[in-house]
């Protein structure tokens, strides 16, 4: 078929420029690339892969029917405009959390579970980028050992809040206190810089955060397995990096540590020799595609327990990476 025509809807974001940046890195096969922002940012230039590419509006975006269109502008924007691309053909692979628990919308890992992409899916969900990073490394051994509970603790970048989290992380580095700061620069609850900020999204009903649900409610779609107890605490850090995650898991089954550091080894990048002090950090995640795994130790506190520290780049594999990945996989195998 000929070269598919693709469309970055939230283009001058920072999740959107990361997929423009990977289409090229990656070769990504597309005949024509559609950068779509809001009407602030028509009409403005965004310079990507040797080349320039002028800022259109959705509407535009819709009149020329891309194939694939890539969407990182927001729930609400995926809430309106999703369906109106989905009615004219195009694939939208949307990284909000709009369509992800809906039940007729797969929620997709490529390198868990790409197989359940169908012809007839024209909404594909980006999962949550920490339960990506999880996903990723948990997939291997539940499918060896059958996972029966999860704890989970994230340390995540302030990239996660977007601009705005950088910014004021910027702000105060630079001296300014929290409350010397604008309304619009607040980007968090409370000061980010030498701090830790254990709210990450609105707080729900029953205690958590909407961040922490998420990862509950999104691994058990993804992982295709109810049965999985799972329990998340999520924390902001003030890094730039990527999110790093303090997992304990307990499986059904007796495992076997060097087993599971060669599971692991199929889709993550294993960094684990504590004896030379070498483990992964946010640092040397940034902007890489990898999952990152170390710290893989038994929890001798329990029985069939194992304790891993798995780190990635929130904004590349927890966003922009895998939506670019699912595309690759929809050019090859649906379009």
């Amino acid at each position: 078929m000929k070269k598919p025509k693709i469309a970055v809807v939230g283009s001058t974001g920072l999740v959107g420029q990361q997929m423009l940046k990977l289409l090229f890195e990656r070769k990504v096969p597309f005949g024509e690339l559609l950068c779509v922002a809001s009407s602030r940012s028509v009409g403005t230039t965004i310079s990507q892969g040797g080349r320039s590419f002028s800022v259109i509006s959705v509407e535009e975006a819709l009149a020329q029917k891309p194939d694939i269109a890539l969407f990182s502008a927001g729930g609400g924007t995926s809430l309106k405009y999703a369906p109106e691309f989905a009615k004219l053909g195009t694939v939208v692979i949307d990284n909000s959390s709009a369509w992800r628990m809906n039940p007729k919308c797969p929620l997709v890992v490529p390198e868990v579970n790409r197989s359940v992409i169908t012809k007839e899916d024209k909404i594909i969900s980006n999962p949550n980028c920490s339960t990506i990073q999880m996903v990723v490394a948990l997939h291997p051994l539940h499918q060896k050992y059958q996972i029966k509970r999860v704890v989970v603790s994230t340390y995540q970048s302030v990239t996660g809040a977007g601009q705005k989290g950088v910014e004021q992380l910027k702000q105060e580095r630079k001296g300014k206190k929290y409350d010397e700061l604008e309304a619009s620069e607040q980007a968090f609850s409370q000061a980010i810089d030498l701090n830790a900020l254990p709210h990450i999204d609105v707080f729900q009903p029953n205690g958590y955060t909407k961040e922490e649900m998420k990862m509950v409610n999104e691994t058990k779609k993804i992982l295709n397995d109810e049965s999985i107890a799972l329990t998340a605490t999520a924390v902001r850090i003030p890094t730039i990096g990527g999110h790093s995650e303090s997992i304990n898991i307990e499986f059904a089954k007796e495992y076997d540590l060097a087993e599971v550091r060669s599971l692991l080894q199929a889709h993550c990048t294993v960094v684990d020799d504590v004896e030379n002090l070498v483990y992964p950090t946010p640092i040397a995640a940034h902007e890489k595609d990898d999952v990152f795994v170390g710290r893989l130790r038994r929890d001798e506190s329990r029985e069939n327990c194992l304790n891993m520290w798995v780190v990635s780049d929130n904004l590349r594999k927890g966003a922009a990476t895998n939506a670019v990945q699912i595309a690759e996989y929809v050019i090859e195998h649906i379009l």
